[in-house]
């Protein structure tokens, strides 16, 4: 079954007692047993669901993985895969990494013995020079939010099958429609549901795929312990975006690269990151990795941090918000919006600058989307 036919059918069958085509949303905290000691594999929503079933199914085949694990959020599966470690246990991770990730190892679970070594996992001379006795795990964000960095992922599994870590990728971006990172030799891949899996800005989620069992019973037993999951109306909502997600991600794609190709020609534009373009200094690395580059583009003006703020204040049919990989476009300041909350100083020395523009390109018309851009370039 090729990847189209299973984003739209892999997991989801008609429902055996009415024959409907969309799987029903079991909204039940709990399910009656047959008789003590039996069931039918559901008692208690914190530890499974049918609804969630269907999506967890959907999603693994969807990303090549045996297994698939939903939880709350994307920051949810991102603590969930960490509690995998013990106190003392070391991660070599991506320097650019989403705010929220950064500030939950920094802020929370270095409270609790964990270390984190920040690198450029581009490099992959810098991610062997940072590994330690007590190294325990490879953690990269490729592309990066909001650089747009790549890291290439065999590299990545060469070196932790030498040293013996886990290598756990963030594939958010990306999707599985352009990039599979167990297919390259990752372990563990993360998605924030939230984005654009389900596509529609409608929920909060997240979801940890995986080809090896005993990962997936450990994260089966956090899941149900630490009760971090999503609704049945949220598991329902992602099933219903994830049937357009292959239509969806080709327009994020085509748009994204007009839009890339338009901003790096502008006069006003100082820099453009955007894996698909060959000033891209990872862009052959994404050429040979990815199927796509999606729609994620960060820029600077040549007017520094005035003219970026008049352009983000000035766009109309762009929204400023703070999320991304829906169908409407988006535009985000990360200095004081994602990643508000990172040092100043250590987001300068990521190149995370307080100029930097990112845009979440959309489904809308492309022209449409350019011609907002144009008019709020002017004014900026």
């Amino acid at each position: 079954m090729k990847l189209d036919t299973r984003i739209v059918r892999a997991g989801i069958s008609p429902d055996p007692t009415t024959g409907a085509i969309l799987p029903p949303i079991y909204e039940t905290a709990t399910f009656v047993l047959e008789e003590v000691g039996r069931d039918k594999g559901f008692d208690y929503t914190r530890s499974s669901n049918p609804t969630r079933q269907v999506l967890e199914d959907n999603l693994a085949a969807i990303e090549g993985a045996e297994y698939g694990i939903c939880f709350s959020s994307g920051m949810a599966s991102v603590d969930s895969v960490m509690k995998l470690l013990s106190a003392g246990d070391h991660t070599v991770s991506s320097n650019d990494v989403y705010g929220g990730v950064s500030r939950h190892f920094n802020r929370v679970l270095a409270r609790y013995g964990l270390e984190f070594t920040y690198v450029d996992t581009a490099d992959p001379d810098a991610v062997r020079a940072a590994i330690r006795p007590e190294t325990r795990m490879l953690w990269v964000e490729t592309p990066t939010n909001p650089l747009l960095q790549v890291t290439d992922l065999a590299a990545m599994s060469a070196i932790a099958k030498e040293h013996n870590l886990l290598l756990g990728v963030d594939s958010t971006f990306a999707t599985p429609v352009f990039l599979r990172p167990l297919e390259l030799g990752a372990d563990i891949v993360v998605h924030s549901t939230t984005k654009y899996l389900s596509g529609h800005n409608q929920i909060i989620g997240g979801a940890v795929l995986t080809n090896r069992e005993d990962i997936y019973r450990e994260m089966k037993f956090i899941q149900k312990t630490i009760g971090a999951v999503p609704s049945p109306m949220d598991c329902w909502l992602v099933l219903l975006g994830l049937k357009t997600l292959h239509l969806r991600m080709a327009r994020h794609n085509d748009s994204g690269m007009k839009i890339a190709r338009f901003l790096e020609a502008h006069d006003k534009v100082a820099q453009v990151r955007y894996p698909g373009l060959p000033s891209h200094p990872q862009h052959n690395i994404a050429a040979a990795q990815m199927d796509g580059f999606a729609g994620m583009i960060s820029f600077e003006l040549k007017g520094g941090i005035p003219a970026g703020k008049a352009l983000m204040n000035s766009v109309e049919l762009c929204a400023l918000a703070e999320s991304l990989g829906a169908v409407e476009t988006m535009i985000t300041h990360p200095a004081t919006m994602t990643h508000a909350e990172v040092p100043a100083e250590e987001r300068h020395a990521r190149g995370l600058t307080d100029g930097l523009v990112r845009l979440s390109v959309g489904i809308e018309d492309c022209d449409d989307i350019l011609a907002d851009l144009d008019r709020a370039l002017a004014a900026a």
